[in-house]
């Protein structure tokens, strides 16, 4: 018997010329409330638009569940979430873009040392 899982795994990155930029607020980051702002260009440093952007947050370690957010285009190119870290610790945020033209972008991106305000 075989097993076909779908939808499971992301679509693998295939836009490897794609720059992202992050920019995450406040600096540094700590408990609770956090802007996730990223940019998209492309190889001219044109700012990609109308791009699906999900960020996804979740912990080094396991047994905590991941935060979620879709983002919204906040100025060309620029899109932005609001993602509660809600622990003390080290977390990544993992960026799953589609874009206008299908392919797929994933980046990452450590945030450690997730202190109390």
């Amino acid at each position: 018997m075989v097993l076909l899982v779908v939808g499971c795994r992301p679509a693998p990155d295939t836009a490897s010329d794609i720059a992202v930029t992050w920019q995450v607020a406040p600096d540094p980051p700590r408990i609770g409330q956090t802007t996730v702002t990223v940019a998209l260009a492309d190889s001219l440093r044109r700012p990609i638009r109308e791009a699906r952007v999900t960020l996804k947050g979740t912990m080094t370690h396991p047994g905590m569940a991941p935060v979620l957010a879709e983002t919204h285009e906040v100025a060309p190119g620029r899109y932005q979430a609001t993602l509660d870290l809600t622990m003390g610790g080290d977390w990544v945020l993992l960026l799953q873009a589609t874009l206008p033209d299908g392919r797929s972008v994933q980046r990452q991106k450590a945030l450690r040392g997730i202190r109390a305000p």
